[in-house]
């Protein structure tokens, strides 16, 4: 049976091959409504399937995104990944996604191999700054946005939620709750990079903390991000004898973890421990207590990433501020932290 061609897809709809393209591609002209059905009933009754290898050939993109996270095991980056991947899918795009494993190696192992590819443009969630994915990505003059983290390194359009404003919001609600101070749960790094959301997370406390008049001195602990070595950490802080009241979390992954630890060790939450998150990963609503955390909304900021790398009218030029385009955050009030539950809407 011979192969179907857009030739024969154009005779039958009665219109041009560049239509035709016009239609399979979705531009870069306008298609009449009524020449699009035509094309699009003449594509279904041939059978026709485009030559996705020879298109990006000829274009040099293929339909594809690519997206870098340092582990996509961690619901935060499950999450955001399932977003750019619904929000691509409207733009007729598919999403390639890549585990740096918060390595920079590994980050620019993905970046070569996207790019060698002739993907469409990049998404990165990078893990700090590099200055090997940075040269890299200057040198395959690369279609890039940055989500979630900005890093110093990378002079590249932004897409972030309100990290320092967020985590305020948390711990001004702790300390509301009449604790005496209220710990953090931070990352790993003593000095961490400059545009990491962590980073960001543990200014927030620091600012709310001075602004109620309270120390942070000793009340910053390190702690990976996922619930399984912040539960560790969580055991030897909740067991020794200077317990703190309260503890916000810069990840709810770490909170989960402090979670599980505090009910190995009989402590009440939130009777003898008011405990908060960041980001309201879907799984935040269900533990017991359902933990109080701070929304970054993951949706309209995949949607806004999405559309920056395939639209370059979106990509203004200008000064790195002007290139940020930043989501407010907002604090989602569970029992972890003492409050009942919120009535449900009418």
């Amino acid at each position: 049976m011979a192969k179907v061609t857009r030739d024969d897809v154009a005779r039958l709809a009665g219109t041009s091959t560049a239509v035709v393209s016009y239609v399979i591609n979705n531009g870069p002209r306008p298609v009449a409504p009524a020449t699009r059905e035509r094309v699009l009933a003449a594509i279904k009754q041939l059978g026709y399937r485009p030559d996705r290898v020879a298109q990006a050939m000829a274009s040099r993109r293929t339909d594809l995104i690519g997206m870098i996270v340092p582990d996509a095991r961690q619901p935060f980056f499950a999450e955001m990944a399932h977003a750019v991947e619904q929000a691509a899918a409207e733009r007729g795009k598919m999403v390639l996604v890549g585990n740096s494993d918060y390595r920079d190696e590994r980050e620019v192992h993905y970046l070569r191999a996207f790019l060698g590819m002739r993907v469409s443009g990049l998404i990165l969630v990078s893990q700090g700054p590099s200055e090997r994915a940075a040269a890299e990505i200057e040198a395959w003059d690369a279609r890039v946005v940055l989500l979630h983290e900005r890093p110093e390194a990378i002079d590249d359009v932004a897409v972030v939620t309100d990290d320092v404003g967020g985590a305020q919001l948390a711990t001004r609600h702790l300390l509301e709750h009449g604790h005496p101070y209220v710990a953090c749960l931070g990352g790993t790094e003593e000095t961490p990079s400059v545009g990491d959301p962590v980073a960001d997370h543990v200014e927030g406390w620091r600012r709310a903390m001075h602004e109620s008049g309270r120390s942070t001195e000793g009340r910053l602990f390190q702690a990976p991000y996922n619930r399984y070595d912040a539960y560790q950490v969580a055991l030897g802080l909740l067991s020794g004898p200077d317990r703190p009241p309260a503890i916000f979390c810069a990840t709810d992954d770490q909170a989960f973890g402090v979670l599980r630890a505090a009910r190995e060790l009989r402590i009440d939450v939130p009777g003898e421990l008011a405990v908060a998150g960041f980001d309201d990963v879907k799984e935040a609503g269900l533990t017991d207590p359902p933990l109080t955390t701070v929304y970054s909304d993951r949706p309209a900021m995949a949607r806004a990433a999405v559309d920056l790398v395939l639209d370059d009218a979106l990509r203004v030029s200008g000064s790195r501020r002007e290139r940020l385009k930043q989501f407010p955050s907002a604090l989602v009030v569970r029992r972890s932290c003492g409050c009942g539950e919120p009535a449900p809407s009418v």
